[in-house]
C-alpha cells in the first residue's frame, strides 16, 4: 500500500513516518525540507513541496492509496497565516487527491475547532473550514481532532518554569486536558487510516487541570511552585498590539487563550504513555 504523508518532518509527522516505515508501507514523505540524518534514509521517498504553491503538489497523489496530512501553522510567522496553510495549503493538496481519485484522505485537525467562538481563533477556524471542504469533496475521509501533545505543553510551560513563575488565566485554573504523546497518536492514526468517514477526538490516558500540569512542571524541575493569575482580557489586548501583529504572533496568542480557557478532553483515549512521567524526563527528573 502506498501512503503519501504531507508534513512528514514536523513533530507529529515524523512519528507517523516512523510507524509507516516500521509497518512496511511504501511511503512518500512530503515537506518543505527533509529532516537530515533521521535514521530512516532509504526507507521512504522524499518529495519537496510548498503547500502554498499548487505547482509543487502537481501529481503528488497519483498512485497513493492513502493521503495523510499534518500540515498546519504551529508557530509565529510573518510570511503565512493559518488560513494560508491549514486551510488553503491543505485544500491545494485535497484538490490533487480529488484529481487522482485517491481512495482515502486522513486529516489531522484539532479538538473544539467547531465550538461556538472558535471562528474567532484563526488556528481553529482555518482547520474547521478545511474539514468542511474535505467532507464536501466526496473522498472517504478520517478526521482526527487531538487535544494537544505532551511536547507542546512542556515547551510552552518551560520558559515560565525557568523564570520561576507561571501565569494562568484567572478563573480558569481548573480547565482540563488529556494531551497525548505523539508516538501514541501516530500509531492510532495509522491503525485507523483504513476507516471510512470517521471522526476521532483523541487524547491520552491522563487528564489534568492546567494548574496540576503547572505544578508537575515545577516539581519535575525541582523548583518551588509559584502560580499567578493573568486576566483573560489581557490576551486579546496583547494579541492585537501592532508590534505583536507585525511579528506574526497574533494567531498563536489567540490560540493559547482558547486552549487555556476551554476543557480539551478527547473521548477517544489512546496510548500507554504517562504525561507525568514525560514531564519528569523533560525537566530532568525529580530533584
Amino acid at each position: 500500500m502506498k501512503v503519501l504523508l504531507a508534513g512528514a518532518f514536523g513533530n507529529l509527522g515524523f512519528e507517523i513516518l516512523k510507524v509507516l516505515v516500521d509497518r512496511g508501507y511504501d511511503v512518500v514523505a512530503a515537506d518543505l525540507k527533509e529532516k537530515e540524518n533521521n535514521g530512516l534514509e532509504g526507507k521512504y521517498t522524499f518529495k519537496a513541496i510548498n503547500a502554498t504553491d499548487p505547482a509543487t503538489l502537481k501529481g503528488i497523489c497519483d498512485g497513493a492509496d492513502v493521503v495523510i496530512t499534518t500540515m498546519g501553522l504551529t508557530s509565529a510567522s510573518t510570511a503565512v497565516t493559518a488560513y494560508d496553510i491549514d486551510y488553503q495549503g491543505n485544500l491545494n493538496l485535497l484538490n490533487e487527491a480529488v484529481a487522482a481519485k485517491t481512495p482515502k484522505f486522513v486529516y489531522i485537525s484539532v479538538i473544539s475547532c467547531k465550538e461556538k467562538g472558535a471562528e474567532e481563533v484563526p488556528m481553529l477556524h482555518a482547520k474547521a473550514m478545511f474539514e468542511d471542504e474535505l467532507v464536501k469533496s466526496g473522498i472517504p475521509y478520517v478526521i482526527h481532532r487531538p487535544t494537544g501533545y505532551f511536547y507542546d505543553i512542556a515547551k510552552v510551560f518551560k520558559p515560565y518554569v525557568e523564570k520561576g513563575e507561571m501565569q494562568l488565566l484567572k478563573g480558569y485554573h481548573d480547565v482540563k486536558a488529556n494531551v497525548v504523546d505523539c508516538p501514541d497518536f501516530a500509531a492510532f492514526i495509522v491503525d485507523h487510516m483504513g476507516d471510512e468517514n470517521a471522526m476521532y477526538e483523541v487524547g491520552g490516558k491522563e487528564t489534568y487541570s492546567y494548574e496540576e500540569m503547572a505544578k508537575m512542571c515545577f516539581r519535575a524541575a525541582g523548583k518551588p511552585v509559584i502560580i499567578k493569575d493573568s486576566p483573560i482580557w489581557m490576551f486579546s489586548i496583547l494579541a492585537n498590539l501592532p508590534k505583536i501583529k507585525k511579528e506574526g504572533k497574533h494567531d498563536i496568542i489567540m490560540f493559547s487563550k482558547w486552549t487555556l480557557s476551554h476543557d480539551l478532553v478527547g473521548k477517544d483515549v489512546t496510548g500507554d504513555a504517562s504525561f507525568a512521567e514525560y514531564l519528569k524526563d523533560y525537566f530532568g527528573g525529580d530533584k
